[in-house]
């Protein structure tokens, strides 16, 4: 299905307008809707602290683990030392896509038996894991002192690195929210499916009104063409600027290719197992595009 079709642009504005505010949302309002913000580097930690990126989606399904980590590869095979970071705590498979099988993970962080340090394990192309555990329901909903906690002890134990990519939940959970919320720089994924579009719209409105996010990126998953992945942009684009006060920008688009599901079943990453493929060409791209953009990052937590 193409975006051109104006039936599916009409319901992409239908669902937009529904869950889109009537008013003006009051000081009052944002500030009776925030959630936990995250610690505060301190000027010292602030100053050594690497790219933080947050790959996040409103819906599951939209390929965002696999995204994260072919982007962390790419980036180490470019020489930058890169750490990716499994946020969704309680159903966590960033281990699986990578075929590694680490002994620790970031519950025996929460618990206290480890630090972060302690878990981080090696990935593909130089690149430093931090695993998240799997089946633990009470990770799903941290409280404010477990978030804090990973939060401190990540900004104090990354200066090594020159990117840290932060794999999200998808959804949004307090969860999602406050990991987003971390990072200096959002990319949020979604595909041509008319819920993927609705629900990354839903997650980048409720980050605008809990968070005061104001810029957010936009990577398009399993297109056909360049050319659905900048529609599907540009419409986007067009919608929230009609509904929200946030920026979207473009930084770009992945193929769909039946080498990815290959690499999937192998546990390998597409940008290692076939690096010429059409996919892995987009995630050189996309990953060079972000880099050379995110040197100067956009946005922060006030």
């Amino acid at each position: 299905m193409r975006v051109d079709n104006a039936r599916y642009h009409r319901k992409i504005n239908e669902n937009m307008s529904k869950h889109s505010p009537t008013n003006v949302i009051s000081f009052q309002e944002r500030l009776l809707k925030k959630g936990p913000i995250p610690l505060i580097p301190t000027p010292e930690q602030d100053a050594a602290l690497p790219m933080m990126i947050a790959v996040s989606s409103g819906k599951g399904g939209v390929g965002k683990t696999s995204i994260a980590a072919n982007l962390g590869y790419v980036l180490s095979t470019l020489g930058k030392q890169v750490l990716i970071m499994d946020t969704d705590l309680g159903l966590g498979n960033l281990d699986v896509l990578l075929g590694i099988t680490p002994r620790f993970n970031i519950s025996h962080v929460i618990s206290g038996e480890k630090d972060i340090g302690d878990i981080m394990v090696d990935g593909p192309g130089n690149m430093k894991i931090l695993p998240a555990s799997s089946g633990i329901q009470a990770l799903t909903h941290l409280t404010r002192s477990q978030m804090d906690l990973i939060n401190e002890q990540l900004l104090s134990s990354v200066a090594q690195f020159d990117a840290v990519i932060i794999d999200t939940a998808a959804g949004i959970s307090s969860n999602v929210l406050y990991f987003n919320a971390s990072a200096q720089e959002i990319l949020v994924v979604v595909t041509p499916d008319l819920t993927a579009i609705t629900d990354a719209y839903a997650l980048m409105k409720v980050l605008s009104i809990q968070y005061e996010v104001a810029v957010f990126r936009l990577l398009v998953n399993q297109v056909a063409d360049a050319e659905e992945g900048r529609e599907i942009f540009n419409h986007l684009k067009l919608i929230t600027r009609q509904f929200l006060d946030v920026s979207i920008q473009y930084s770009g688009h992945i193929l769909k290719d039946d080498h990815i599901p290959k690499g999937v079943r192998s546990q390998k990453l597409v940008s290692h197992m076939y690096p010429k493929s059409p996919a892995s060409e987009c995630f050189k791209n996309v990953a060079q595009q972000i880099w050379g953009a995110m040197s100067k990052p956009t946005r922060r937590i006030p």
